[in-house]
């Protein structure tokens, strides 16, 4: 297993940053922040259904807290999937907070119930980091995976991505018959290209789910990314490639038994390609984002410096050299694996 930084630290989120949200949608004020939500007064594990711990505590509140969260919480949702339309609200309910110690956010996890169909739904509050900021709105920009998460002063709202988690999927569902391997193969392939392209770090399995979608003739798969702390924290180059973790070695194996060496070419030549094309159509937000992210402090001088020299050896240019911040190796990245075709030269 290679070594990563577990505990990276939180970053505020500056000025220039804060406009950036302000400016696309991203920051508007909320009932209930992350620190209301720290008031419980207790908590049981919550176990899955085999009956193993998950990790997750279920939190309880006093009753009068408990009321008025659940209306506050309620209200959060609206803002999140409806842009704050409040009409259908009255028959939502947040049944249940799970939070988690473990992680570099600390999350709470709501389930909001719709009572008169008992169908649910969950999404996120979180304390806000700046490197998952910049980590989602990247995603957001340059992936096949629209975003919406709120920010309201030290609060992080995240709507909930839907898929099997990637450690359950290896576990349970890739040796089944009926799995198309090929389509897994070429869809990890891609993963492993955008993350590498925006360096987005530690994509082990349980850091990204697989989405299932059935189609007329087979399935169709789509991995995704939920975990977006370690966005350009790490100076070790191969930190940005899920294929170099250890649980993701079975399905490397596997891409390796499926994929012959011009096929993968062709996968990640296919990747760029659309996140360059993606990146045009959102050239000044890119632009903007990126010129938030050039300015701010996101990871220690020994990592950028890392960087830096990895990543000026593997693209063989000393271009590198010129980036003073993890902002400036993420845009210099950018451009040389995205600039070829042209698309990304009006967001740089």
């Amino acid at each position: 297993m290679m070594d990563i930084s577990r505990k990276k630290p939180p970053y505020p989120i500056t000025p220039a940053l804060r406009q950036y949200l302000r400016a696309y949608d991203r920051e508007t004020p909320l009932p209930v922040t992350y620190a209301d939500l720290r008031q419980f007064t207790g908590s049981f594990p919550l176990l899955d259904r085999t009956g193993k711990d998950t990790l997750w505590q279920t939190v309880h509140f006093e009753p009068q807290t408990l009321r008025e969260l659940s209306q506050g919480l309620t209200e959060v949702y609206a803002l999140l999937k409806t842009a704050g339309d409040l009409s259908f609200s009255k028959h939502l309910v947040a049944d249940r907070i799970d939070y988690c110690e473990f992680g570099n956010s600390r999350p709470f996890r709501v389930r909001i119930v719709n009572q008169l169909n008992d169908n649910y739904d969950y999404f996120y509050v979180k304390q806000a980091d700046a490197s998952r900021l910049y980590g989602l709105e990247l995603e957001h920009l340059l992936s096949p995976n629209s975003l919406t998460f709120l920010v309201s002063g030290d609060t992080l709202i995240e709507e909930h991505i839907v898929g099997i988690p990637g450690d359950d999927f290896i576990r349970h569902h890739l040796s089944q018959p009926h799995l198309n391997q090929v389509r897994i193969a070429k869809e990890f392939v891609k993963f492993n290209e955008r993350c590498f392209v925006r360096l987005l770090g530690d994509m082990r399995a349980y850091n990204y789910v697989i989405a299932v979608t059935p189609d007329f003739e087979d399935e169709q798969y789509r991995v995704r990314a939920i975990d977006f702390d370690q966005q350009s924290y790490e100076g070790r180059r191969t930190m940005y490639l899920p294929q170099f973790f250890k649980d993701n070695a079975e399905v490397v194996a596997m891409c390796a038994r499926h994929l012959k060496p011009e096929t993968l070419r062709q996968y990640q030549t296919e990747e760029r390609a659309l996140m360059a094309r993606r990146a045009r159509a959102e050239r000044h937000r890119l632009r903007d984002l990126l010129e938030a992210m050039r300015r701010h402090d996101l990871a220690p001088p020994e990592k950028v410096a890392q960087l830096k020299a990895e990543l000026g050896r593997y693209h063989h240019t000393d271009a590198f050299e010129k980036c003073d911040s993890m902002g400036d190796v993420v845009r210099q990245n950018l451009w040389l694996m995205l600039g070829a075709s042209g698309a990304f030269r009006a967001a740089g």
